[in-house]
């Protein structure tokens, strides 16, 4: 890979940072154009279509509604792609930012406290724009680089935990739980955290709905090894379309909650305005800003930048590589942009884009046609999407767990020492058991602790 030098000033970094054809556009040529524009097309194709189910279920498991992920992945698609620092990565909804928005959202739409969901909503654009305005001045003043200290244990760690949260706080979906609080008319929320999650559905095993069960295997297996045969084979697509038939013919009468059960139909007048709102303040909100903050700023950063170095190695890029100052400028841009049009923060996805460029994506256009495909068939699709059994999203969901979770990562970790092992092991655990933000922060804090007197004992001896 070519050795870039990037610029070091901030003046020369912003005017870079806003400079549209710069070096992400080096492989469309004059002599190879019409040959990478349909790579791109193809790539975008795939992605739009792998991506439409994913975005559904991502949104739904942040407890916001199913169109918000639809939009939240087109736009900012578009933004990073526009002013993200690599050439391959595809923007959207992740898994990691899951714990965090659904723990806002909870807290803030709760009746009991006065909340209801647009007051949630816009208390996440809030918090999300000055999350992008840290972001954006990270990214000015050049600390994209120290993204890339943080220890591949926790990263590993951090990625199994949030694996573990959403397979079993979605298990809900498929045993059919949800399925009978709906129509007994139980008052309390399955969707209330893992611990809480997994007491009510031990208290409502009897309650199990055999048909639900069938509809989340069947999109687990179609989802998970469609996919392997072929990369431009829409697994999740397939996948979604089985289960709605399925729930539409043989199991019509079998009483399994569709999509529409719970959030209505769904438009496809996608687009509208979601302005900041700011409950009343006091302490416990001022910790809470500060806390879903820092989150997204992580989530952001970390994710970006694994991401971006993922997608060079997977593509075998051997000119300019991503930058990640311009990387922490373009996701500051997203967590502004995205969430005021009824989306909320995302970043870049790792599954997406390694599908993007295994499809054979070549320059930033391929994120633009994903995300005008994406939306174009969610347009046209709208009337079919709000019949999905909810047991298939919940398919979907445990599927992109399992694939979080990377058995080889995790022997590398291993051949790296014992602390490193515990490291990631402490982290996987802490993660699902307290909170996302507490899990890694902890981590780090017991990580840079050790090492650094480890290192002092070594320097005294």
């Amino acid at each position: 890979m070519i050795k870039t030098k990037f610029p070091t000033n901030p003046i020369d970094r912003l005017k870079l940072f806003f400079t549209f054809f710069d070096s992400r556009w080096e492989d469309l040529t004059k002599e190879n154009w019409i040959k990478t524009v349909y790579q791109d097309f193809s790539a975008g194709l795939i992605v739009a279509m792998t991506a439409i189910p994913m975005a559904m279920g991502f949104a739904m498991a942040m407890g916001m509604r199913p169109e918000h992920g639809i939009i939240a992945g087109a736009l900012a698609c578009v933004i990073g792609r526009t002013f993200g620092g690599s050439k391959y990565q595809v923007y959207g909804p992740t898994a990691a930012f899951i714990p965090v928005i659904a723990a806002l959202i909870s807290k803030y739409s709760n009746p009991e406290i006065g909340g209801n969901f647009e007051q949630a909503h816009g208390f996440l654009v809030f918090v999300s724009i000055l999350s992008g305005l840290i972001l954006i001045i990270m990214g000015i003043f050049g600390v994209g680089k120290y993204a890339k200290l943080v220890p591949n244990s926790i990263i590993v760690g951090f990625t199994v935990g949030i694996a573990i949260s959403i397979a079993l706080t979605n298990f809900e979906d498929i045993l059919g739980i949800e399925n009978f609080k709906e129509f007994i008319g139980q008052d309390e929320d399955i969707n209330g955290g893992l611990v809480h999650n997994i007491k009510m559905a031990i208290s409502n095993i009897d309650h199990i709905n055999i048909y639900s069960i069938i509809i989340g295997i069947v999109t687990f297996v179609l989802a998970k090894y469609l996919l392997k045969i072929s990369i431009y084979i829409p697994g999740p697509v397939i996948a979604m379309a089985t289960a709605t038939i399925l729930a539409a013919t043989l199991f019509a009468d079998k009483n399994l909650i569709l999509v529409r059960d719970l959030y209505g139909s769904i438009p496809n007048s996608f687009f509208k305005i979601q302005l900041p709102y700011l409950p009343e303040m006091n302490s416990s909100v001022y910790l809470d800003i500060v806390y879903f903050v820092v989150s997204i700023v992580f989530v952001s950063g970390i994710e970006s930048v694994l991401c971006s170095s993922m997608a060079d190695r997977l593509a075998n890029n051997e000119k300019t590589p991503f930058n990640a100052d311009k990387e922490f400028f373009g996701q500051g841009l997203v967590q502004i942009f995205t969430p005021l049009v009824q989306g909320f923060p995302c970043t870049g996805a790792l599954a997406r884009t390694a599908t993007s460029i295994k499809a054979g994506a070549k320059t930033p256009l391929a994120g633009y046609f994903k995300a005008i495909l994406k939306l174009s068939m969610a347009f046209y699709l709208a009337q079919y999407l709000e019949l999905i059994p909810m047991a298939c999203i919940g398919g979907i969901l445990v599927w992109v767990a399992s694939n979080m979770i990377k058995p080889s990562e995790i022997k590398e970790i291993k051949k790296l020492g014992k602390f490193e092992f515990a490291t990631m092991v402490y982290t996987a655990v802490m993660v699902p058991l307290t909170d996302f933000l507490t899990g890694v922060l902890t981590a780090l804090i017991i990580y840079f602790f050790v090492k650094y007197f480890f290192k002092k004992k070594q320097i005294l001896n």
